[in-house]
Formats: structure tokens, sequence, C-alpha cells
């Protein structure tokens, strides 16, 4: 009887070729961009669940400052987490990680690397973690502390296929470490990703000789900490127990608080639980779904409307003994065959597509038949989308009445019209609501882009000076003499983003009970003219000895501290007692997802370490090879390195940036899907109505009546959903745009822009079948009636 309902189920297919391809295409693009998206969703939510504690593991956050400046760091201080290990039974175990690596080149005789990414960390690094040593010792990874363990990957890069165990690497050509471990590379799916892990150990003994002992030190927020504790242990009670053991060490920081953020939420969440990602990956799931339905809705909307060509076929089996449930099951494994044909051709457009989408979302995601989590994916997808759309066919089909049919006096109800028009606006609604999507978040870019900065960065490059910092003064003027460079400045951070903070500031009229974090850079006398920044009151550094006692606040900063008339004011940081020679206006050196905060410039040569250099023609190679020219005279064999200020500034928004290009796209897809679903809806209505048709034209209608008549239905649908999907999607892009601290207003056109899209779209397609049925000669329709 199976046997029996696939050969029927497949000759249907082939006899109506048109109806069958249209099913077939939109499923299998819904299906194949459904398994993309759903496995993108996968690769996010699985991020450091690989490790067997993974449960158990939590990050330890600080939390300081007052009223607007008061923020959460993950870099705490040294010495809280193995106090805590120490003092609390709930802590079984802690480690470290300290990125501050004084070291950026790795040499093993004439192979020279410095693209690595390094960390000092605890040896219990590998033991918390499942990043076990594949060479080495587990227990004891690190032999002494001048030792290191290394991943597969660089092993490889270093030694070839020699074996590295005992082998010398030397850091900038001044510190030997010994291979004592090689573990294999880190997963993708890990926050955590390293090459080269040095002991922590080396890093005390280092800071000590620099006169900072890190065992008491509760000032300097460098090291990110992870602690392993009990289960059923009480999180908020063990947050509390840790801040009473800073605050014994270290009674001064009223303001500090600590939050334990879960391993597993750390790559979608903050500390506070507020959006880190997890938002992102909620509108992609909610696209999937979006993009599936709609190929759901295709189904179900030509499968209906062309449920009276097959009433009579129904009947005769009815007739002929067929029960219902017979009929039933004889349509869902027509739909389960169409569908099995569709999903062959969505795996394998997936497996074509995986590459472009992998470059398009910054994905490393590999289409492994291999791998089940794939399989679990494709699977649920398909079952899901299949359930959503057989069900009701098959029982409309199913319960047509015999007689009424072969007398020809069925006829589709009220009902399954209406609810078949209701599936066309939901397509289009959704199919809308992701045209808006796409032009609100393109046009923040946009905004984001252009608006300004406070600051100039065009044609700006930064290197990195290391040993040449102590040449600057050579350097600049050596720069300055080549006519494609127009300007030279230096500073201790990067202008776009520099991360420099302290709460340490102080003001005459402070309230003591503040502590105002406030970031800090360092630069030179010329760094504000060299950016074009705008002083407000007072002037810049002049490079006078004097200068390492003055202070440059900007806006932020003096809204905070409350400081009237600020020029001449007192001003201490760090212990130096100074004063405020000028106040600069706001700009942005972070996200525009967060607001300005206060900032402070200060004039200390010793810490410049990063130079500028603005080109002033159009080709940039001359320029930064002159850079470079000067870069190695006084660096040797380390490598150079640039980046382009504008490359940088887009690197904060390459989310955003990757997240509207997939809007783009699936935009597309889903005005695609929602059109093929019009076309078979067209054709079939077309096809019902030659009758009429052929009647009208025979009393004179016109051919541009006959396609407004066929077309206005459906454009009246379309209207419908813009007028549906307009309130849904500026509710959900509001929301959206709320995540910025400087963002657009969504303005009436973006709605009339999507509407327009929509109808023209619908039209052009509607109007191909229209067209076809109203040139047809009346007397062929008449005929064939």
């Amino acid at each position: 009887m199976i046997r029996n309902y696939i050969k029927t189920a497949w000759r249907n297919l082939v006899k109506n070729k048109f109806y069958s391809i249209i099913n077939i295409a939109g499923l299998t693009l819904g299906l194949a961009i459904g398994v993309l998206i759903l496995l993108w969703v996968q690769d996010e939510l699985s991020f450091n669940t690989f490790h067997k504690n993974a449960k158990n593991i939590y990050r330890l956050d600080i939390q300081g400052g007052t009223g607007a400046t008061k923020q959460i760091f993950e870099f705490g201080v040294a010495p809280i987490a193995p106090l805590a290990k120490q003092e609390l039974p709930e802590v079984t175990n802690a480690t470290r990680l300290g990125f501050d690596v004084n070291f950026s080149m790795y040499k093993y005789h004439d192979k020279v690397f410095a693209d690595e990414s390094v960390a000092f960390a605890d040896p219990s690094l590998f033991s918390m973690f499942d990043f076990p040593l594949i060479e080495g010792n587990n227990s004891k990874p690190f032999t002494d502390d001048n030792s290191v363990v290394i991943t597969k990957t660089t092993a490889q890069k270093f030694f070839g296929d020699a074996n590295p165990i005992g082998k010398v690497i030397i850091a900038d050509d001044k510190q030997n470490f010994a291979i004592s471990g090689i573990i294999n590379d880190m997963p993708k799916n890990s926050d955590i990703k390293l090459d080269i892990i040095l002991p922590m150990s080396y890093h005390y003994k280092f800071m000590l000789a620099q006169g900072q002992d890190l065992t008491n030190n509760f000032g300097l927020l460098n090291y990110v900490a992870f602690l392993q504790v009990k289960p059923g242990s009480s999180i908020k009670e063990l947050e509390s127990k840790i801040l009473k053991i800073h605050l014994k060490h270290n009674p001064g920081d009223t303001d500090a608080s600590y939050l334990l953020q879960p391993l597993t939420k750390m790559h979608l969440y903050n500390a506070d639980l507020s959006d880190r990602g997890i938002g992102t990956v909620r509108i992609f799931i909610a696209i999937a779904l979006l993009i599936l339905v709609i190929a759901c809705i295709n189904y179900v909307n030509l499968s209906t409307a062309r449920s009276m060509l097959r009433s009579k076929e129904i009947s005769m089996r009815k007739i002929v003994g067929a029960a219902k449930s017979h009929l039933f099951l004889q349509f869902i494994i027509e739909t389960a065959l169409l569908f099995v044909i569709a999903a062959v051709f969505a795996i394998s457009v997936a497996y074509i597509l995986m590459p472009v989408f992998n470059n398009i979302s910054g994905k490393q995601m590999a289409f492994d038949l291999a791998d089940y989590h794939i399989w679990l994916v494709v699977l649920c997808t398909i079952s899901g989308t299949l359930i959503a759309s057989s069900i009701y066919p098959a029982l409309l089909l199913s319960s047509f009445e015999p007689l009424k049919a072969l007398k020809g006096k069925i006829s589709t109800g009220i009902g399954d019209t209406m609810f078949r028009k209701i599936l066309v606006v939901a397509q289009f609604s959704f199919s809308i609501i992701l045209i808006i999507g796409t032009i609100v978040i393109t046009s923040q870019l946009r905004y984001i882009h252009s608006r300004d900065l406070g600051y100039n960065k065009e044609h700006v490059f930064s290197v990195w000076m290391r040993d040449a910092s102590t040449h600057y003064e050579a350097m600049k003027a050596e720069l300055l003499k080549h006519p494609g460079i127009s300007g030279v400045t230096r500073s201790n951070q990067n202008i776009v983003r520099f991360g420099g903070f302290t709460g340490s500031a102080d003001w005459d009229g402070k309230d003591p009970k503040d502590n105002l974090i406030m970031h800090e850079i360092s630069i030179d006398k010329d760094f504000i003219s060299f950016f074009k920044m705008k002083m407000l009151e007072g002037t810049s550094f002049t490079g006078s000895p004097i200068d390492t006692a003055h202070f440059i606040l900007n806006e932020a900063a003096i809204r905070q501290t409350g400081i009237k008339n600020p020029i001449g004011k007192r001003f201490s940081m760090h212990g130096i007692k100074g004063t405020i020679i000028g106040v600069v206006k706001d700009f942005h050196y972070a996200s525009m997802r967060e607001k300005i905060t206060p900032a402070v410039f200060y004039y200390h040569p010793q810490y410049f370490n990063r130079m500028y250099v603005r080109i002033a023609g159009k080709d940039p190679s001359e320029a930064i090879a002159a850079a470079e020219k000067q870069f190695k005279q006084y660096n040797g064999q380390y490598p150079f390195g640039y980046a382009f200020l504008d490359e940088t500034f887009d690197s904060i928004y390459k989310g955003e940036s990757q997240q509207a290009i997939l809007f783009d796209y699936f935009s597309a897809i889903a005005i695609f899907i929602s059109c093929l679903g019009l076309l078979g809806l067209a054709a079939y209505t077309a096809q019902v109505r030659t009758r009429e048709i052929g009647v009208r034209k025979v009393l004179g209608a016109s051919v541009s009546g006959i396609t407004a008549m066929l077309s206005m239905d459906f454009l009246k649908l379309v209207l419908i959903a813009i007028v549906i999907a307009s309130p849904l999607a500026w509710y959900a892009m509001n929301k959206w745009l709320q995540d910025f601290a400087y963002h657009i207003n969504i303005q009436w056109w973006v709605f009339a822009v999507a509407g327009l899209l929509a109808v023209l779209i619908a039209f052009t397609t509607i109007s191909y079948q229209a067209i076809k049925a109203a040139l047809m000669n009346p007397v062929e329709s008449l005929r064939s009636e």
C-alpha cells in the first residue's frame, strides 16, 4: 500500500511540473537558509560548553566606580583568585590569565614570529579547562619559570616535524623559554584562544623586578580570573565573600563589587546578564523561523488552492472504498516525497553556500556530514517544516464529500479562501519586516560612519614603535621630509578605542565617597592639532617638562566632576598633583553603543609607544614604506606592523556590518520565496478563471483591465501586509537601536520604501501570469471550459 502511495505521489509531482518546481524551489531555499542559520545559532550557543566542568566554572569580574561611570571590568587584580581558593571552601580550583605580555617577537634559529596569541597562565589552567597536554606532564605543565606550553600548530610553525619538547625559543632576543608541553589547538568555539602560554610565576618575578609585588597588589586590574565552584554553591553569597576578602586586604575600595559570570554564558552575555550577542542569536533564530514559515506557507497555499482540481480523484477513491485515514496518509506521503527531494537539494545548496556564509558571518563552520550536530539541525529543521506544512492540506484534501464532488457542486469554502489570504498576508508581512530591518541597520551603520567623531581619522595609520620609541624625534624628522606624509604624532594608546582607565583622579570639591572612573591616554604636544580636535578652553601641551603636571579633560569629565571654570584648577591622578590646562570637546573613543565617558589627557613621554602618520596623497604605499624603513632602522628583526584607523574603527562594528549584509540576503531570499508562492497562486487563479476571462474579453474588456482585475486581489493583500508589518518592524528595530547610545530615528520614508518595494516586486510577479491570461484567445478560453 505504501509503495502504491509513493507511486501515486510521484505521478502527481511529474504531472504538475510547474507547481512541483515552485514548491520544491521554495522549500529548497527555505530549508537551506534555515539550516545555515540554525547551524550558526548552534555554533554560538556551543561556546565554552565542551569543558567537562563548564557548568561549575565562572569568570570573576569586578565592578567599580560610582554614578554614571560605574562599570564592569573583565580584568581584575592578581591576588584575588588565589586568595579565594585558599580561604573559601566553595572554590575548588582557580586560574588566571595575564595578557600584558612584554614580548612581541619569538625566534627559533632563523624563524621569527610575531602574530601569536600569548598569555601568562597558572598551571591550573590545564586542570580546570579541557586543554590537556598531548606531550608533556599534565600535572606539571611548566617545569620551571622559563618553560612554555604551545599549541600543535605553533609547534609545527617553529619546529616542523621535529620533537619540540626541550627546544628553546627566544622572546625578544633576550629571554629563553624551553618547550615543556604541547596542547591541541584550542577549539574554534572557545573564548580562550592562545598559541603560546607562559608561566604566571615568570610574570610575578618580572613584575617584582619592576618594583610591583603582585601577591598583594589590589590596584592593578590586568588579570582574567576563573574559579571552579562546588556544585550547589550560592553564587550571590560567594560574590559577597570574595568582596570581603578584597576589602580585608584593601579597605579603600568601598565602591567595588564582584560578579561571577558563568563560563557557558560568557560568550553571549555580560556579567550583569546584559546583551553581548544573545540578541543577535535571537534575531537569527527568528529569521530562520520566518524563512521556514514563508516556505511552508507556499506549500500550504498551493496545495489547498489546487484541492478543487483534485476533488473528483479523491471522491472516486472514497467511492471505491478508501477510508479518510488512507487518503490522509496518501497526502502526507505526497508531502513527504516532495520534502525529501527538497531536502536533498537543500543539503547540497547549504554545503555549496557554507564557504560564502562563513565569509559573510566571520565563522569557520564546516558542513561535515559525519558530525551528528549537523544532522540534528538538519533533521529538526526538515521534520518541523514537514509537520507544519503537511497536516492542514492533508486534512482538507481527505475531507471532500464524494457525491457533491462528482456532481460538480463542491466549491472552496469562504473559510479556506480567507485562510489562504491570511497566509499570503503573513508571508509578505514577514518579508517586509526583513526589508525594513535591512534599511534600518544599513542607515544606522551609515550614520555611525558619517557622524563627527570629534577627531579626524582619515588617511592615518598607526605603528607600534617598540625600541624605536626612544628615537621618535629622529624618525619624525625623517618622515616629515617625505612629500607623501603631512603629519606625525604619538601617544600610548590607539585613539579609536583606548582602554586605559583610572579611579585615582582627585580634584577640589570631590566627594570622598565618589570614585569617578576616567579613561586616560598619554599624548604628545601636537596630538590634538594632528587629529584636528577642538579645544573648548585653555591650551594643549607644549612639550616642556612642566606638562607632566598638566591635564586636559573632555567635556564629559568636566560635567561628571562638576568643576566650574576648570582652567588652572587643581587636579591629580596616580598621585601626580597638577592643574587643568585645557578642555577638549567630547570625542568618540569607544563604540557608539556606549555614551562618551570622562577622559583625561596627560603628558608622559616615557609612555609613548604608538606613532601616527597622516598621508598627504591618495597612494599610501610610499608613506608606509618610509615608516617601515625608519622602524627597521631601530628595531632590527622585529616585524613591522601598521593599521589604518579607518580599519580599526570599522572592526568595532564588524558584527553590525556582517548583520547588515546577512539581512540583505535574508530579505532577498524571503521576498523571492514569497514571490514564488504568489506566482503559483496567480497561475492557479488564471487557470480557474479562464472562462470568466474569455467572457469578459468577448464583452469588450481590455488586456490592461483584465490584468488589473487579476492583480488587484493580490496587491490588496500586500497592502494589508504593509500595514501589519510596519508597526511590528518599528517596534523590533527601535528596540535594536536602543543598544546604541547614539542612533538614528526611524523615519516614515523607511516604511514607504519597504512598502513600495514589496508592491513593485509583487506586481511584477503577478503581472506575468495576469498578462498571459489576458492575452489568451477568448474562443480558446471558452472552448477549454
